[in-house]
């Protein structure tokens, strides 16, 4: 019978990015996520981002693209995997309770406005950072996650990584890997996302307006963007 311990290394975590308009926080947001395990970084829309801030690290961390919301959803669901909406709510759990039961993707809202309707209609629990000094109303997109990481790290039992002085050692870059500003996307990819939009038209997930659904040609929607 597995311990505890042997389940926990089982979990994964993602993050989602959709709305984030200051594009340099997503090399920002790339070097906390390969510090605290993060298996893949999931931007929904633009492919494009500013690498700055990520010191390599995006060369460290795999990289996926969706054109929509409901894409990104039914590949996470694909994997067992809960979406968590990091954003103060009325039902939102404190992320120090640690409430989570799963692999777990992250959707960071937007630095001013936080999540969108359309972004939590996706989530299945949302969680918020408690605060004890009275001088910020909120934080920057990226410390936030930085610290959301490192508790789902925590709970899910992830291995520290070995240090080597006053540092933590630094895998090998991956061969072929070259500092990245576009999330590219392959033929697989993209027979993927067709499938997903027609179980997700099949199923009834897009909205009366079709708002969330991706362009009918993803080929050309590569070279549009």
């Amino acid at each position: 019978m597995e311990n505890e311990n042997t389940k926990k290394e089982k979990y994964e975590s993602y993050v989602v990015v959709h709305n984030i308009a200051k594009r340099h926080n997503v090399g920002t947001l790339a070097r906390s996520a390969t510090a605290f395990g993060v298996s893949e970084l999931i931007l929904v829309g633009r492919r494009d981002f500013n690498s700055f801030g990520s010191h390599g690290s995006t060369s460290h961390l795999r990289f996926r693209h969706f054109h929509s919301l409901a894409f990104a959803r039914s590949f996470l669901k694909e994997r067992d995997c809960d979406i968590c909406g990091v954003e103060i709510k009325d039902n939102a759990m404190a992320i120090n309770q640690h409430p989570f039961r799963k692999s777990t993707a992250f959707l960071l809202g937007n630095e001013g406005t936080g999540l969108s309707a359309k972004e939590c209609e996706i989530c299945d629990f949302f969680v918020y950072i408690p605060q004890y000094g009275g001088g910020t109303a909120s934080l920057n997109v990226t410390v936030a996650a930085s610290i959301v990481l490192h508790h789902f790290g925590v709970w899910a039992g992830f291995s520290e990584r070995t240090r080597e002085g006053n540092k933590f050692q630094v895998a090998e870059k991956p061969a072929n890997q070259m500092r990245r500003s576009l999330c590219t996307e392959s033929a697989e990819s993209i027979a993927e996302e067709r499938r997903l939009k027609k179980e997700n038209a099949a199923n009834g997930f897009f909205d009366e307006n079709g708002k969330d659904e991706a362009p009918s040609n993803l080929l050309d929607a590569l070279f549009d963007s």
